[in-house]
């Protein structure tokens, strides 16, 4: 075992994002222009065996949380793979994956079979037409029935169903998820508007808080708070009658930066120390060009020593990173 991994802030990091691929099958409008952007070439991602090394050296160092994301990490030739290869390092405790459910009836059995124990499924409406307004996909019909697919298996629960919310579009999803949530055994979460759109068009007026949304929710069934874990990004509340939870993500509005545990590292293999991070730290060519473990891990030190106190989402001048969201990874 290393020494814990600590940034300059004194916060241990225990979680790591690895996006497997920058291509999406959707075309979110909160995320991608309708035309897609340029993809990586092959080469420049990390390989399998690359990403494991890394992952295998960030266990060591405590890093125990492992999310699989994108773009969309199914797309990605042989994922469920690449998943049982990290599910079988010692350190990983927790290996989740984001979805958007297109492909997921086909992969569900794969990737739970891989050691795949926590999914989380994007669906921004429950209806088929404003589910193709938001994605510019007609594909609702099929992600559910992949979310069915995957509610088979009893050691991927609880599976949370994550929803971005949008002012003047959510709040019609508001009630409908809610009772999605009271009827499923899946944990709805609303996650606030950021700026990592491609068109870089955010505004602070296009956000809706998770604040608003509850109060919608709490009209019609009245909520009762649960205790937030240490690092966690979503506040979860309970229906007063037993009968589900559902979860506000709002890094707008309600920052959670001062116990943030989390680094990223994208699909070509730079490390970022916040999702708003302007600079990022390229581990891949270090690696390719022969670097010891030892190196690597004083290249990893050195950057997450640096990570950001917060971001400044909210700040005058605030400057959004160049990335979207589809190449940093969620």
């Amino acid at each position: 075992m290393r020494e814990p991994l600590r940034d300059g802030h004194g916060r241990l990091i225990g979680d790591v994002r690895v996006s497997v691929t920058d291509r999406c099958n959707f075309r979110c409008q909160y995320c991608m222009p309708a035309e897609g952007l340029p993809w990586l070439e092959r080469d420049a991602l990390l390989r399998f065996e690359e990403i494991a090394r890394l992952v295998r050296l960030l266990s060591e160092m405590g890093v125990h949380d492992v999310r699989l994301t994108g773009g969309e990490p199914l797309v990605r030739r042989d994922f469920p793979q690449l998943a049982a290869m990290l599910a079988a390092i010692p350190g990983v405790r927790d290996l989740s994956v984001t979805t958007n459910g297109y492909l997921l009836e086909r992969d569900a059995a794969a990737l739970v079979e891989a050691g795949v124990n926590r999914f989380n499924v994007s669906i921004d409406s429950l209806q088929r037409d404003r589910f193709y307004e938001l994605t510019r996909r007609d594909a609702l019909p099929r992600v559910l029935a992949g979310l069915e697919a995957l509610g088979r298996f009893p050691q991927a629960h609880p599976i949370k169903v994550n929803a971005v919310a949008l002012r003047d579009f959510t709040e019609e999803e508001a009630l409908p998820f809610a009772r999605f949530a009271r009827e499923h055994p899946y944990e709805v979460r609303f996650i606030e508007f950021m700026p990592l759109d491609a068109d870089h068009t955010w505004t602070r007026e296009q956000v809706l808080t998770g604040a608003e949304l509850r109060a919608i929710i709490a009209a019609e069934f009245p909520l009762e708070p649960v205790e937030r874990e240490a690092s966690a990004t979503a506040r979860v509340w309970r229906f007063a009658d037993g009968r589900g939870r559902i979860g506000f993500i709002n890094p707008v509005s309600e920052p959670f930066c001062a116990d943030c545990n989390r680094i990223r590292l994208t699909a070509e293999g730079n490390l970022r120390t916040c999702l708003f991070s302007l600079g990022e730290t390229n581990l891949r060519d270090p690696l390719r060009a022969g670097a010891s473990d030892d190196e690597l891990e004083r290249i990893v030190r050195d950057a997450v020593w640096r990570k950001e106190l917060k971001h400044h989402v909210n700040e005058p001048g605030y400057v959004q990173p160049a990335r979207t969201m589809s190449a940093i990874g969620g």
